[in-house]
């Protein structure tokens, strides 16, 4: 049996660790395996290199992906696919692993609808921002990157007495901002799922300078608001010091945590016993602590259920 692995999309902390269980259990069950490198666009291209126990030594540990990544803007037509189908089909690959978020994993599904290529897909993003799953790769680590700002934006804040604003990513999933601020002591939250209010945050502010708490921070997922519109609208309100720090791409680097390492080498384990079974068109996650799988058309079509009660012990606890 012959497979392949690529990554795709923003790079995630966990994907070296995902790559590396894959290469390493397959060889363990006597499959060869092959690296495809750039994604999609690698695979178009035809940039494979065979992969080996010892060609995924000492990356465990690194953040990144050691295949590279790249988008494919033109992966979405038919001929393109066609390529990439008949570049798998060519070179005897039986099944594929494709580590990414959900524009890869619709890769994966036309792949497997229109061409019938056994692909499974492992969640790598650190948004967390597919519905199946309860957590993806990359999202424990960057929420701990966030935290660790945090910590350390705390100190001048209170320091000088200033607000400080935090940007986060997140889009439209506000899990890094949610997440994050509760476990940083954030004294307010802001998501995308939910309507930004200036008037209530101002007067959350004004309520605790009252009580002597000068400083505050506030963690912005950047789906929620415009930066510079929540800076000028707050201090018009309440007249506070405030500064800014937008986090950007340093959320997505640095060594997996824990957490990553083991959900991508649990991940990946599944991953490869499902093509074992002959199985294609499904995605592995972690739901109550449990790997799972599901058929990747009705993966990506489940609805985004936001947590609302850890949204609202965030608010209780900022009080």
């Amino acid at each position: 049996m012959r497979i392949a692995v690529l990554t795709s999309g923003g790079d995630a902390p966990g994907m070296n660790a995902a790559i590396r269980a894959v290469v390493r259990y397959a060889t363990y069950n006597d499959i060869e395996v092959f690296g495809i490198e750039r994604g999609y666009q690698g695979l178009v291209n035809g940039d494979m290199l065979l992969m080996s126990r010892r060609s995924v030594s000492d990356i465990i540990q690194r953040g990144g992906t050691k295949l590279k990544t790249a988008r494919c803007p033109e992966f979405h037509k038919y001929d393109t696919m066609r390529v990439a189908a008949e570049m798998l089909n060519g070179s005897g690959i039986d099944g594929l692993v494709v580590i990414g978020g959900d524009g890869s994993f619709r890769g994966l599904k036309d792949l497997h609808d229109h061409f019938h290529i056994k692909g499974i897909g492992i969640p790598g993003t650190i948004d967390n921002d597919l519905s199946y799953t309860d957590f993806t790769l990359g999202f424990d680590t960057a929420v701990n990157t966030v935290v660790s700002a945090i910590n350390n934006l705390r100190d001048t804040s209170s320091s000088h007495e200033r607000v400080s604003i935090i940007e986060v990513m997140g889009r439209k999933c506000g899990d890094i901002a949610l997440y994050a601020g509760l476990a940083g002591g954030a004294e307010i939250v802001l998501v995308p799922e939910h309507k930004v209010d200036y008037d209530d945050i101002s007067a959350r502010l004004l309520r605790n300078a009252k009580r002597g708490k000068q400083s505050a921070i506030i963690v912005l997922a950047e789906g929620a608001c415009p930066l510079e519109e929540a800076m000028s609208e707050l201090k018009a309100r309440t007249n506070m010091s405030f500064r800014s720090t937008v986090l950007g791409h340093i959320q997505r680097g640095g060594a997996p945590s824990m957490a990553d390492r083991i959900l991508a080498s649990r991940c990946a384990v599944r991953a490869v016993d499902l093509l074992r079974e002959g199985k294609g068109g499904r995605v592995v996650g972690i739901r109550n602590n449990a790997i799972v799988d599901y058929d990747v058309t009705a993966a990506l079509a489940m609805p985004r259920i936001v947590d609302e009660r850890l949204y609202e012990i965030a608010s209780i606890l900022s009080l």
